[in-house]
């Protein structure tokens, strides 16, 4: 083994982050699942959808346009939506629900991947040692500090907490579902892409090929078959000194 950083190939991080984000969609489907039955999740998406069917019923509209297909509809045609939308909006209930629907679906997804990522990318590696996920440890990866010390709890934490769960996968979903609701505007849009770009940019050209979160913890993933870790930073100097006066030793002769 080597006490330089023996970072993880392409293709093996690319096979285990795959597994592994096949296995949290399954978590994350059936736990979202779970919170959206105890929630009444559904309940409040019929009564929406039961109000949209009525209010296009009584006025002989369709509320799925595109702005350009109302733009170009008949001044009589789009008197009727105005006046069927107007409706739809003070009916207390209906907006009570559609209310309902945009906030628990948001809570239940931050929920279920929450409670996903908590046991694929925490409890995992704690159980399984050197920050190995299901998919790092099936293809021989672990991860580690970039001074090659085993990761600490409170790195595992902000690796997974703070780098994955907050930055990599949450802010990027609910921009995603504050676009699909017209929450928010460009600006989504531009946030979204700068994440994604900066993404980009610290896998293919940072000095570990390291994605934000690893950046944020100071860690890097490597091959465990022929990486060196030490316990302790201790360990680390007391090996690098060892090493330094047995080089220094061999040049005397």
């Amino acid at each position: 083994m080597t006490v330089d950083i023996q970072k993880a190939s392409f293709w093996k991080r690319i096979s285990a982050f795959m597994l592994d984000a096949i296995v949290m969609v399954i978590l994350a489907v059936g736990c979202g699942a779970a919170l959206s039955g105890a929630l009444r999740f559904s309940e409040y998406n019929e009564k929406v959808q039961a109000a949209y069917t009525q209010y296009e019923e009584d006025y002989g509209i369709s509320f799925e346009l595109t702005q350009e297909e109302y733009e170009t509809m008949l001044p009589e045609e789009r008197d009727r939506f105005d006046e069927a939308y107007d409706a739809l909006i003070a009916d207390q209930e209906a907006m009570y629900a559609y209310n309902m629907t945009i906030y628990l679906s948001m809570l239940i997804t931050t929920m279920g991947i929450l409670i996903a990522v908590i046991l694929l990318e925490f409890v995992g590696p704690m159980m399984l040692g050197n920050g190995q996920t299901l998919g790092k440890k099936v293809f021989g990866l672990g991860v580690m500090r970039v001074d090659s010390v085993r990761l600490t709890t409170i790195q595992l934490f902000i690796r997974t907490f703070l780098g994955k769960f907050t930055i990599e996968i949450m802010i990027p979903i609910l921009l995603v579902l504050a676009l699909f609701f017209n929450i928010i505007g460009p600006v989504g849009l531009i946030v979204l892409g700068g994440i994604v770009l900066l993404q980009v940019i610290l896998l293919g050209v940072s000095k570990t090929n390291s994605a934000i979160h690893d950046h944020m913890a100071g860690t890097v993933v490597i091959d465990i078959a022929s990486q060196r870790i030490f316990e302790t930073t201790d360990d680390m100097i007391e090996y690098k000194k060892k090493i330094a006066a047995e080089k220094a030793a061999r040049q005397a002769y």
